[in-house]
């Protein structure tokens, strides 16, 4: 079990108990904003810190709930473990878990963690040698784990499925007799994940590489101990914060965040430049390490135009560059989003039924595309709170809209807890400061 030096020192779940909150923004801003530290890197951290011995440590965790329940999983190994809403703790603990011989676990979430389909993972570790089984139903969550050491091999996957299942099985790929030899075929999504998972890896000793443009191959060989991994802001976090910038009519506002890096493993990272064209530039302090935000000097596509991206890599912006987008009245497309349907909840669909309270028709294409091509010239808030789906990135994404309608509301605010904490503690010393 690996020492987690790091503790938070703060409750991790939110204490708001509203069940709507009214956020507010200043007509001028200027705010240094400490982000969480990355939820993506503290659960890659933790998990090779468990792998690879009780010297290696995290510095600078994040305090959110996904993390949260990955850290007290590890430390305390109980028999049943409720990993709440965490679709990655769901995954990589259910890898971890297959592989620590001699302990039984019993993965268990949300009715909503229970609904999200498992089985591409499952299938996988016991193709390697684990001993899985489902305790309600095929597919599903709760999962009972009897841990032994895996044999490991040469198994294909389909490279459309989410990306932490191959980070899954690609972290404890070292411990395996045989090591492991990965096959995706087809297109791979969130690559940058998948590099992101990879780089760490090697941070902590591992032999990992790309054998060809789909096939990844893992050594067997035991990871270094003594890491310390130190861990940099959230790139995804920071996404509400551009569209904070992209909305705001201050010219001069400046928002800085600490600990963002332009060489970011993240791929949300992406956000820098995908915001460039609603108007929003980003310049780095290497020296205080911080990305400093500002009003570009002009809005780069023109408001006619339709703004397309593929965020098949990026799929956690899209709620952010949709709604920004739609209180532009920018037209666009964003594409490659079928993981969106699978997300905490159904991505596509709250996103239609609250931009609707705007008075914002929003175009779904299947699983793929969500779209606008045109406004109306008199939308206005209908005065129902924005829903929020259990989800915290509607709830992030639709706050800052309240630039646009001030009495906008945000229903069970609480759900920020999954992964930015502080978020609602932020807007309001940002509103204090005025």
């Amino acid at each position: 079990e690996a020492h987690i030096r790091h503790i938070t020192t703060q409750e991790p779940i939110s204490s708001l108990i509203t069940m709507t909150y009214t956020p507010h923004l200043p007509n001028h801003i200027q705010a240094n904003i400490e982000l969480p530290s990355s939820k993506s890197l503290s659960n890659r951290a933790l998990l090779l810190c468990a792998l690879s011995g009780s010297d290696s440590s995290v510095e600078r965790m994040s305090t959110c709930d996904d993390t949260f329940v990955m850290w007290r999983a590890l430390r305390e190994r109980t028999l049943t473990i409720d990993i709440m809403a965490a679709g990655t703790a769901m995954r990589f603990l259910t890898a971890f878990f297959a592989t620590c011989a001699n302990e039984e676990h019993i993965i268990t979430g949300t009715q909503r963690m229970k609904q999200r389909p498992i089985s591409v993972l499952v299938d996988a570790l016991r193709q390697l040698g684990a001993n899985i089984e489902y305790t309600e139903n095929e597919g599903f969550p709760p999962l009972r784990i009897i841990g032994k050491k895996l044999k490991g091999g040469d198994i294909t996957l389909p490279a459309n499925v989410s990306s932490q299942y191959i980070s899954a099985l690609l972290m404890v790929a070292p411990t395996m007799t045989q090591g492991l030899t990965l096959h995706l075929e087809g297109d791979i999504i969130s690559r940058p994940y998948i590099n992101m998972t990879l780089n760490m890896m090697r941070t902590f000793g591992a032999n990992i590489s790309w054998t060809d443009e789909q096939t990844l191959h893992v050594v067997a060989a035991p990871y270094r101990n003594n890491i310390i991994y130190s861990i940099e802001s959230d790139w995804s976090a920071a996404s509400y914060w551009y569209e904070i910038m992209a909305l705001t009519p201050d010219a001069h506002a400046r928002i800085t965040l600490p600990w963002l890096h332009a060489d970011s493993l993240q791929g949300d990272s992406m956000v820098q430049h995908y915001f460039e064209p609603l108007g929003v530039k980003t310049t780095f302090d290497a020296q205080h390490e911080c990305a400093i935000l500002t009003k570009a000097n002009e809005q780069r596509i023109a408001p006619s135009a339709t703004y397309e991206l593929n965020l098949v890599n990026q799929p956690d912006l899209a709620q952010t560059l949709v709604v920004t987008c739609a209180l532009l009245q920018q037209p666009f497309r964003f594409t490659g989003l079928h993981s969106l349907r699978i997300k905490e909840t159904d991505r596509m669909a709250a996103l239609q039924a609250e931009l609707a309270k705007l008075g914002i028709t929003l175009g779904i294409e299947g699983d793929e595309a969500l779209y606008i091509d045109a406004y109306p010239s008199n939308s206005t808030y209908n005065g129902m709170p924005i829903a929020t789906y259990h989800d915290h990135r509607m709830a992030m994404a639709f706050a800052p809209a309240c630039i646009k309608h001030p009495n906008l509301q945000i229903a069970d605010p609480e759900v920020v807890s999954k992964s930015y904490p502080r978020f609602w503690k932020d807007l309001e010393q940002l509103t204090m400061q005025h």
